[in-house]
């Protein structure tokens, strides 16, 4: 018996310049150019409260010890 395999779908891995160009002018006209600033730096707010909250959260939970290890 063979074993099947489901397709491997790369994401991200296989965008080349060309196209990373052609969605950045798709997302620049979406939006238009007067947006972008501002888009831009509420992501990179998103993401630095996404690492805090992850940090926290690790912090947290070497914090946590059991009292009673069994």
């Amino acid at each position: 018996m063979r074993s099947v395999e489901a397709p491997v779908i790369p994401v991200l891995g296989e965008i080349v310049g060309w196209e990373l160009l052609l969605v950045l002018a798709i997302v620049a006209l979406l939006f238009g150019s007067s947006k972008l600033p501002g888009l831009a730096r509420s992501m990179g707010q998103a993401a630095r409260e996404f690492r805090k909250g992850v940090e926290e959260g690790v912090s947290d939970d070497d914090d946590k010890q059991p009292d009673d290890p069994k």
